[in-house]
């Protein structure tokens, strides 16, 4: 199934930079942390490292679950998720070009492919409100 935004979630998203990023490991252990995010054409990305909790929790669970929001006023965008993990390739480079734009911290400590995996992360569903 594919999610469609609203123009107003869209925009929405895009004003914002960090969402809180949900994994569950293959033994059911959740892990929540905040990341940096783009938000491309109703796909999320997020980049990493390896050897973290999330890599390896996205490795053996690819269904992930993420939250864009605000308390005052109270807006909030809820994902539930797929992920690909990109590592190499065009979209790969064309992602991390866009981080490289966005991000001053992308910028001060480049990454080449094979060195940090970026999240492609698919909705499969979402939650809005506030908007």
């Amino acid at each position: 199934m594919i999610v469609r935004f609203t123009s107003s979630e869209k925009r929405f998203l895009g004003e914002h930079e960090l969402c809180r990023f949900a994994t569950v490991s293959s033994g059911g252990e959740p892990h929540v942390v905040p990341v940096c995010y783009l938000f491309i054409d109703d796909l999320f990305y997020v980049a990493t490292d390896y050897g973290t909790v999330k890599y390896e929790n996205v490795r053996e669970n690819k269904r992930i679950a993420l939250v864009v929001d605000e308390y005052k006023p109270h807006k909030a965008v809820v994902v539930r998720g797929d992920v690909e993990i990109l590592e190499e390739g065009e979209e790969f480079r064309r992602i991390r070009g866009k981080f490289y734009e966005k991000f001053e911290w992308a910028r001060n400590d480049p990454w080449e492919e094979g060195e940090s995996p970026i999240f492609k992360i698919s909705p499969r569903e979402k939650v809005a409100w506030g908007l």
